[in-house]
């Protein structure tokens, strides 16, 4: 029902051919966000178990993904081309039609705008399915989402479940032109599958295994203050989050000696309290799943700093764990929590290779003091995103996306409005 009055709307209005009105909505739709942002920021603590300032960045950078595609809205352009005397060739973007939004939970402030945004600045109408693990802070976007005044009835519709059937008849329907989604490769790959029977254009932005490669030279302070906040960024529960330390064996003993110190140095505890360095896990089986991870560690490789459970809630200290098998799942699959190995290498040939030894691709960061070898690796390293002596940083302006299974598609930045846009060829003679 919620796709057809979406397809109903984007058919029976002038929503799809007025950017102005886009452009006014989202702007109306970041002021509405604007002034509910501390109540949201406060929803993120409670019910997302994120840091107060991890729970402002949300806000911030969702208000200033909204602005973003305000201001795009209005630039979007076709072309023409003379092909003869009295022969033009028009060609034309135009939206997509109904596009499906499917939100993880780790980020749900972010990570819904980023794609409906975009889908709107186009001129596409939405279905939202939100995750079940935060149903109040969608709730309350919503809300300010609903009360953009300029915003017709019909155009964004969300509809709630504790499950997979409104997902899995979203990407089948024939109603919705669009499936955008964040989430596990594993559940891309079931998206791609059920988008098939239709035909209809996926943009998927799935799991990561991000490597840091620390060369020789590298500024070890540097890398181990970027590195910590890199990997322990809302309790490693973020795709690009450092999941694999790659350093140089001739700097191995003194990194793990420094990163060791930072991660212990670490204070764990509820978001609110600003004392606390880390937040929660998003709930308890997520901290029994990550003790199993940090029990196989021990197992497999060699324990360099172990983490526990606290007594009460999902909170988990961070784990580093040295690790020299590639193969290893420990090494090969997203961990999604806070808990990192450490590799070594002996060249740069290697530490290129250790880090495209994975079927992922969606972020990495290298840190050295040579501005040349920065720039190589970086081209060489099969990443969507690539940092050079920094992690984490993202922006409205810069598209991400991943190679391999980390997905398809980009989002934020020009990049990020093609895939809720078509290009129409119109053939005209004089």
């Amino acid at each position: 029902q919620a796709a057809a009055i979406a397809k109903e709307v984007f058919f029976g209005t002038s929503w799809a051919e007025n950017p102005r009105l886009r452009a006014q909505v989202l702007t109306e739709i970041a002021d509405q966000l604007e002034a509910a942002k501390a109540e949201l920021v406060a929803l993120i603590v409670a019910e997302n178990g994120k840091l107060l300032s991890e729970a402002m960045g949300e806000m911030m950078g969702s208000i200033s993904e909204t602005r973003y595609y305000a201001g795009l809205a209005r630039t979007i352009r076709g072309t023409m081309q003379e092909l003869a005397p009295g022969q033009m060739s028009l060609f034309h973007r135009e939206a997509a039609g109904v596009v499906g939004i499917i939100v993880p939970w780790n980020s749900p402030v972010t990570l819904l705008i980023r794609s409906l945004a975009p889908a709107l600045a186009a001129g596409c109408t939405a279905v939202i399915k939100p995750a079940a693990q935060t149903p109040l802070i969608h709730a309350r976007v919503m809300a300010c989402i609903a009360a953009a005044p300029s915003l017709p009835k019909g155009v964004v519709n969300s509809v709630n479940e504790d499950g997979i059937e409104v997902g899995r008849a979203m990407v089948a329907s024939p109603l919705v032109d669009v499936i955008s989604f964040t989430g596990s490769s594993r559940t891309g790959q079931a998206i791609m599958a059920g988008a098939a029977g239709t035909l209809k254009r996926v943009g998927l932005e799935l799991g990561g295994k991000a490597p840091a490669l620390i060369f020789e030279d590298a500024d070890l302070d540097l890398a181990v203050k970027e590195l910590t906040k890199g990997a322990l960024n809302m309790a490693g529960q973020i795709c690009v989050a450092a999941a694999r330390f790659l350093v140089h064996k001739s700097v191995m003993a003194d990194f793990e000696s420094r990163i060791k110190a930072a991660f212990s140095a670490v204070h764990v505890g509820p978001g609110g309290d600003p004392r606390s360095q880390m937040g929660a896990l998003i709930d308890l089986p997520n901290r029994a799943r990550i003790e199993a991870l940090i029990q196989q560690a021990a197992d497999e490789g060699k324990m360099v700093l172990q983490g526990q459970a606290l007594a009460q809630g999902a909170f988990l200290t961070p784990t580093l764990f040295r690790i020299d098998d590639l193969r290893s799942s420990l090494v090969q699959d997203e961990l999604f929590g806070p808990i990192v190995s450490l590799e070594t290498f002996e060249d740069e040939s290697e530490a290129i290779m250790k880090a495209n030894a994975t079927s992922y691709g969606l972020a990495a960061s290298v840190f050295t003091q040579n501005g040349t070898r920065a720039m190589r690796v970086s081209r060489k390293v099969r990443a969507g995103t690539v940092w050079i002596n920094t992690h984490l940083r993202l922006f409205a302006e810069a598209e991400t996306g991943g190679f391999g299974k980390s997905g398809l598609g980009r989002l934020h930045g020009p990049e990020g409005l093609h895939d809720f846009l078509e290009t129409k060829h119109i053939y005209l003679e004089t």
